[in-house]
């Protein structure tokens, strides 16, 4: 026989399903106990309170505030997310080709939207392509061919005529682009702190919108209406003020603009989800925050007026079926993570892994 985990309980399925134990063989879940495991000497067993691996649904593998980094530094942040039980990552934009992680059984999926595209000095140097409207289309086919099913737009940044943040492309653009992302199979996603923008994409019939901070009662309902998804990466929001600090000598319209939707991030979360958008956890780590931040922005989405079970949904059972992925399920792959109290009385616990469990196999969770 070969080894096998035995993994007592509770397992927490989904979020009304709960196992008392699993097992795993040769990388894969069973909820059926193999015949004579307990008298082999290959048995492992792990007790504790289940999750299905994370999902960081918006980061940057290979990416740091000066642009792309080496594959060293790649393959420490892919580790620090490991440990802190984020299995799934939704790479929302990199210069770097992290493909070769794949192949490596010791470190997260990952699920790419290739390298940001922006339009031409409308965001952080070295991070996009900086590109104008008439080339939007052939750069979307080109990210959507290397991604893994997602391609990543800049929709807003700050325009120094007005002063202020300010959408980054006609509609007519965007519409064009979005529909040749599908046409290759991707779905869009797009960074957009202002209002503005958010109308313009719905119009085009984008799929998600990262940070979404300028969400209003109008543009929620459209989100509602036409299945956008967000992910507010309430941590990274966090920075507001420091960004309004640094813009207020030269745009102090922008520092202001800022300032406020900084004041009102947890109502709009709490307005968006309580009208029935998806919303879905991510850090933005990489670029300005550190990799491994997955249980603070749980804990951010429970300030925000989630349940502790909608809270933990988000990053875990509904985000991995909002991206085409398993969780504990029979035959899959044995992904998950091991805590010693119930996340689901205190989401805390998920800074503090007690095991790690990918591909079958337990890893060592940092700290």
């Amino acid at each position: 026989m070969s080894d096998v985990l035995h993994v007592k309980g509770p397992i927490l399925v989904s979020e009304t399903e709960v196992r008392d134990e699993l097992w795993v063989i040769d990388g894969r879940v069973t909820f059926t106990a193999p015949l004579s495991a307990e008298a082999s000497d290959d048995v492992s067993t792990v007790t504790g309170y289940v999750l299905p691996g994370l999902v960081d649904a918006h980061c940057h593998v290979g990416l740091e505030a000066t642009g792309g980094v080496t594959a060293q530094r790649a393959e420490e942040h892919a580790v620090a997310d490991r440990d802190a039980g984020a299995l799934l990552l939704r790479d929302a934009g990199s210069p770097v080709d992290t493909h070769w992680i794949d192949d490596r059984e010791d470190l997260p999926r990952i699920i790419r939207a290739g390298r940001h595209i922006a339009r031409t000095k409308r965001y952080i140097r070295n991070f996009a392509h900086e590109i104008e409207p008439e080339d939007l289309v052939a750069y979307v086919r080109q990210e959507a061919r290397r991604g893994d099913g997602w391609v990543k737009l800049v929709g807003d940044w700050i325009d120094r005529e007005r002063g202020d943040l300010a959408p980054c492309w006609p509609r007519e653009a965007l519409k064009a682009a979005i529909d040749a992302a599908h046409e290759e199979g991707a779905r869009v996603t797009a960074h957009c702190f202002g209002e503005e923008s958010l109308h313009d994409f719905a119009a085009a019939g984008t799929d998600c919108i990262e940070h979404a901070t300028g969400l209003t009662t109008e543009s929620i309902d459209q989100f509602a209406a036409q299945g956008i998804s967000i992910v507010p990466t309430l941590v990274n929001i966090e920075n507001f003020p420091k960004f309004a600090d640094a813009g207020e000598e030269k745009f102090p319209k922008y520092a202001a603009h800022m300032r406020d939707l900084y004041t009102r991030r947890f109502e709009t979360v709490a307005a968006a989800h309580e009208a029935g958008v998806k919303v879905y956890v991510g850090t933005d780590a990489g670029g300005q925050l550190p990799h491994g931040l997955v249980g603070d922005e749980v804990a951010e989405f429970v300030k925000a007026g989630m349940t502790n079970i909608e809270a933990l949904s988000a990053a875990t059972w509904g985000a991995r079926a909002w991206l085409g992925r398993p969780g504990i399920e029979e035959g899959q792959a044995a992904d998950f993570v091991v805590y010693g109290c119930d996340p689901r009385d205190d989401v805390a616990v998920l800074k503090a892994p007690q095991q790690v469990v990918l591909r079958g196999k337990v890893v060592s969770p940092a700290g």
